[in-house]
């Protein structure tokens, strides 16, 4: 009896197999059989497709009778059946059509059933391959679980046995292509995600670094693979302690939140360490760090809590301010007096000239004085603003003219680089912007004691001026950039250190923007922008 008479004089709880397909084409369950369920997810593509339809079957055999007898068992289940009677044909349309489930015998006319079972699994992924055959060893099956097949099916089988097959199969084909789904969804997360999704092994190399991560320090994802994440991006002062973090996130103990810069110093992280445990180890070789920017949030911090200072100096000047001048006024007036007396005094000219630079060291600190309290004032006084079409380049060009003397006294080359056309408008309150180019110009000015060059910019962005004052003074200590709008903080002698303070309370009032970089021995810029008038 030749196989297919074989195949076709299996039983199924008695009966054979013509009846048990009649049975489950009027939706008759036979004893034994069991009715695969359907898929939750209709699919699209390789596999799994049409509503209603189990899976593809692919049946590589060319035996036209068995391949018959199979679309007879499989498609009243809900399979649809495909035949390829060689394994160059099987392969071109695994790459074409794709399939779920191979049945592949293992004497094919051009090649092993063996041989093209890694081929198409290639061809199609998350597929799986039956393998069946008439004659074989335990060797050979062996050969063929090892070279990738699913199950190994020896002829004659029994409806039931080969369903059961396919039916375990389909369910794990399923379950891959769930998994890889849910793995595309979570990269997509991962990349999409507005906060820094960073994977680190047991040796602290990353594993993963997402989009907004490699945003940040500026190289592409691939590149950050590999490199030991702490002393690439993590600013030396912080090393220590993420490091500590990391040994307790893979000794799998309790953790807080860990605030670190990243990549420049001014930069703030704050992470949460997620640790992934093995768990057949039960250690923990891999940790997820989660980070959130909160370098704005600080930064938004520190100016409401200078506001709040600075509420509390309005107060205190404005309860203060009428008492500190009367007395100074009243100092100012007494010196003038003392000196009309030093003049009237019987003494050398050498006695009196020394009374007389006394009496101006003294005047000097008391208009020192008056000037702090008047920018003290200006600071905390919560007055508002005019709005209207201010040219900034005319403005800067007046500030300049009215500093040229005192910059060419000190050997300051002025260049000016000012838009000529109407783009240089912004709508703002005259005198204060004008305060504000004042200032930076005379800081800029008295920075450089032993000469050099004071560039005044004006330009258009897409919708506001920007001013630039750039001077190559000294610079300012790196450290010491972000204190520079402070209230009372000055690298100058003799300075306030308000007005820097003054000119970021005057352009956060127009709605802009204030900014300064600095290097140590390469000077200094600072950067304005305000709300344009177009």
């Amino acid at each position: 009896m030749n196989e297919s008479a074989n195949w076709k004089m299996s039983t199924l709880g008695g009966l054979n197999l013509t009846e048990s397909v009649k049975m489950k084409a009027a939706n008759t369950t036979s004893p034994g059989v069991p009715t695969p369920p359907s898929l939750r997810t209709p699919r699209t593509g390789f596999g799994i497709c049409r509503r209603g339809m189990l899976g593809r079957i692919l049946v590589v055999d060319d035996n036209t009778d068995l391949v018959t007898t199979l679309r007879e068992v499989l498609e009243p289940h809900g399979f649809v059946v495909i035949n390829a009677t060689k394994g160059q044909d099987a392969l071109r349309i695994a790459e074409t059509d794709g399939f779920d489930v191979a049945i592949v015998d293992v004497k094919l006319p051009d090649t092993s059933g063996v041989d093209i079972i890694q081929p198409l699994r290639r061809a199609s992924p998350a597929s799986e391959v039956v393998l069946v055959t008439g004659f074989a060893s335990v060797d050979a099956a062996i050969a063929a679980l090892r070279s990738g097949a699913f199950a190994f099916i020896l002829k004659s089988f029994r409806p039931e046995e080969l369903l059961s097959t396919i039916q375990q199969a389909i369910t794990k084909v399923r379950l891959m292509r769930d998994r890889e789904e849910l793995e595309r969804r979570y990269r997509a997360l991962v990349e999409l995600t507005d906060v820094l999704v960073i994977g680190l092994d047991e040796t602290g190399h990353v594993a993963l670094f997402n989009r907004r991560a490699a945003a940040l320090a500026e190289i592409a994802s691939e590149e950050a693979y590999g490199r030991d994440f702490v002393d690439t991006w993590i600013p030396e002062e912080d090393r220590a302690r993420l490091r500590e973090s990391l040994s307790q996130a893979h000794r799998g103990e309790r953790l807080r939140e860990v605030e670190t810069s990243f990549v420049e110093p001014n930069r703030r992280v704050r992470w949460q360490l997620l640790p992934a445990r093995d768990s057949e180890e039960k250690r923990h070789h891999f940790v997820y760090l989660i980070g959130i920017d909160v370098t704005e949030r600080r930064a938004l911090e520190k100016r409401a809590a200078d506001a709040e200072a600075l509420s509390a100096m309005g107060t205190l000047a404005l309860n203060l301010a009428h008492e500190i001048r009367n007395p100074l006024n009243a100092a100012v007036l007494q010196l003038h007096l003392m000196g009309r007396d030093i003049d009237k005094l019987e003494a050398d000219y050498e006695r009196r000239a020394a009374m007389h630079r006394r009496v101006e060291i003294v005047g000097s600190e008391i208009n020192r004085l008056n000037r702090l309290l008047t920018e003290f004032l200006e600071l905390a006084r919560p007055r508002g603003i005019g709005r209207e079409p201010v040219h900034i380049g005319s403005l800067v060009d007046d500030v300049l003219e009215l500093e040229r003397e005192s910059a060419e006294r000190r050997g300051i080359r002025i260049e000016r680089q000012i838009v000529a056309d109407g783009c240089g408008v912004a709508i703002g309150d005259r005198e204060k912007l004008k305060q504000v180019i004042i200032n930076l110009v005379v800081n800029s000015i008295e920075a450089m004691k032993g000469g050099g060059t004071l560039t005044a910019r004006v330009k258009c962005g897409d919708s506001n001026v920007v001013l630039e004052i750039v001077d190559t003074g000294p610079g300012i200590d790196p450290e010491l950039v972000d204190n520079v709008f402070d209230p009372f903080f000055t690298t100058k002698e003799g300075g306030t250190g308000l007005g820097l303070s003054i000119v970021r309370k005057i352009i956060d009032q127009h709605g802009g923007d204030v900014s300064i970089t600095s290097e140590k021995g390469q000077g200094t810029q600072v950067r304005v922008r305000v709300p344009s008038g177009r």
